[in-house]
């Protein structure tokens, strides 16, 4: 079985790590490269995989490799790893580092880029992907499979579409936070707990996001069966529009995009 090589061992590169054992792969096919003590024992207790605390030759072994360290220590962490990886197929889980920057410190074309989300940690993620030109479709395919335990994924055709995939599913999450933060404080101050405010928000995203995953209508559509006129649902409505609040939620996701494309800018160039 081919390796596969992690260069970097925190929590994305560990949701992956997880999928690919549970789906099966042997955990002598996985090696990770982490210079932190602590992370590389919690890695082999967890999921018997072997690691590195510095890139070595054995990396040469490896037909794929991710690399999931922090965009500012990216250039620190390929220096050691260039002699040894330029053979493999390149997959980025990093935000921010372009794809150039990642062929030329790997020293191959052969170069995935990947933007998942926190989700990822339960299996119920989703990365936006990008290849260069020189990764063919059965490497395309490799990544799918690799990134499948984690969840869903989306090609894009442009790299700079990743920057908006950053906006809106990459930090997407937070969204989905803050908006169930607004409603448990809502909760608190109609009467109920901040528990049952919790179930009640909580329950009601996920039904709702659901719905709409399994319906052929838009948004919109399912959107105005809610909402009769003169109706609670339009009541609340109505005042979110009145306040504008949907076009500062779009606002807010092209300032996310615009700070992505900043910090392709401060790192990620080659």
């Amino acid at each position: 079985m081919n390796t596969i090589a992690f260069i970097g061992g925190g929590n994305m590169a560990s949701a992956i790590i997880g999928g690919l054992r549970k789906s099966g792969r042997d955990a002598a096919s996985i090696v990770v490269v982490d210079p932190g003590d602590a992370q590389r024992e919690k890695l082999r207790a967890d999921f018997g995989v072997r690691t590195l605390a510095a890139a070595d030759a054995s990396l040469a072994n490896a037909a794929l490799v991710v690399w999931a360290v922090k965009p500012q220590f990216f250039q620190a962490a390929a220096a050691p790893c260039q002699p040894h990886v330029g053979g493999a197929l390149q997959l980025s889980v990093m935000a921010g580092i372009r794809s150039d920057a990642i062929a030329r410190a790997s020293g191959t074309q052969r170069v995935v880029r990947a933007m998942p989300n926190t989700p990822a940690l339960i299996g119920q993620g989703i990365s936006g992907l990008f290849a260069r030109d020189a990764v063919t479709a059965a490497e395309r395919a490799t990544v799918e499979q690799v990134l499948a335990p984690t969840g869903q994924t989306l090609w894009v055709e442009r790299e700079e579409d990743l920057d908006a995939v950053t906006a809106l599913s990459g930090s997407g999450p937070a969204y989905v936070f803050y908006f169930v933060e607004a409603m448990m404080q809502a909760a608190r101050e109609m009467g109920l707990s901040a528990e049952q405010g919790k179930r009640l928000a909580l329950a009601t995203f996920s039904g709702a996001t659901s719905l709409a995953a399994a319906s052929d209508e838009p948004p919109e559509v399912l959107r105005e069966r809610v909402t009769s006129k003169g109706g609670t649902t339009y009541a609340a409505l109505s005042a979110l529009e009145a306040d504008g609040v949907k076009a500062a939620f779009v606002k807010a996701l092209k300032a996310a995009q615009q700070r992505a494309r900043e910090l392709g800018d401060e790192f990620g160039r080659a």
